[in-house]
């Protein structure tokens, strides 16, 4: 698990670098214009990520002195504070505040970042630092991508990221998958990553779940990873779509699957 934490350290600090590079050339103007966060700026996805990521060390600290999880208080003013400010604040707070953090990780001996726990406050019980990390750097890569989207319609998520991302991705997917959408239809689909290589099934039925790669599916899905990643996350417009995914289907296609993952 060590191992696998090192590396989830080591892919926040590369996200963290390039994204700093990123807004070091923003003008007003960009920092004002829509994401790929539909409802949100790029300031907002930099106050997103950056509150986030005070409320992330908040977390992280309480664990470290055995002081308890911070509350709903904490989280609100932070919110609150965030929301205040200007783009260009955000700007510069992001930087400040999400290195704060990733420094803070790398910070950690190796003894630490194997027994600790963090309470989350969202999930049942504390996670170990992998889980933790893992699910700061899914929501980093993703929102790294949103802003990226901007300049560059072919964007994909950070390779180092996807190589991570991709085992994790079932922690959620019964909560982020939508079976309703379909109407009441069912589907089994064999899905295969590239880069990295994945076989693995997903089911739609009463609820949307990830199972062994099935001998006889409906259909099959060939996909880029970081693909995959995206849509399950709601980033899996057509125009964001590269021409390597590939959907054997006819009831089920691609927007069908786009329906099952609106987003969140």
């Amino acid at each position: 698990m060590t191992d696998r934490t090192d590396q989830t350290i080591k892919a926040l600090r590369t996200g963290h670098d390039e994204l700093t590079a990123l807004v070091s050339g923003f003008t007003a103007g960009d920092l004002t214009r829509g994401s790929g966060a539909s409802q949100w700026d790029i300031s907002q996805v930099l106050s997103h990520l950056g509150s986030d990521a005070e409320i992330a060390l908040g977390g992280l600290e309480a664990a470290l002195n055995a002081t308890g999880a911070p509350g709903g208080e904490f989280n609100q003013g932070v919110w609150a504070r965030w929301d205040a400010m200007s783009p260009a604040e955000r700007a510069e707070a992001f930087v400040l505040a999400n290195g704060t953090l990733v420094h803070r990780y790398e910070g950690l001996d190796a003894p630490t970042r194997e027994q600790l726990r963090i309470d989350l406050g969202f999930l049942p019980a504390p996670v170990d630092l992998a889980t933790a990390a893992g699910l700061r750097l899914n929501e980093f890569a993703h929102h790294l991508w949103d802003i990226k989207v901007v300049f560059d319609p072919a964007a994909t998520l950070a390779p180092e990221a996807t190589e991570l991302l991709i085992d994790q991705a079932g922690m959620l997917i019964g909560f982020i998958g939508k079976a309703d959408n379909l109407h009441g239809r069912t589907v089994t689909i064999a899905v295969h990553t590239t880069s990295p290589q994945r076989s693995f099934g997903l089911d739609v039925r009463d609820t949307v779940a990830l199972i062994q790669t099935p001998t006889d599916p409906d259909r099959v899905l060939t996909t880029p990873a970081e693909w995959w990643l995206r849509l399950i996350s709601g980033r899996h417009a057509p125009e964001h779509t590269p021409a390597t995914v590939q959907l054997t289907a006819d009831t089920i296609t691609l927007d069908d699957l786009r329906k099952v993952f609106p987003g969140y």
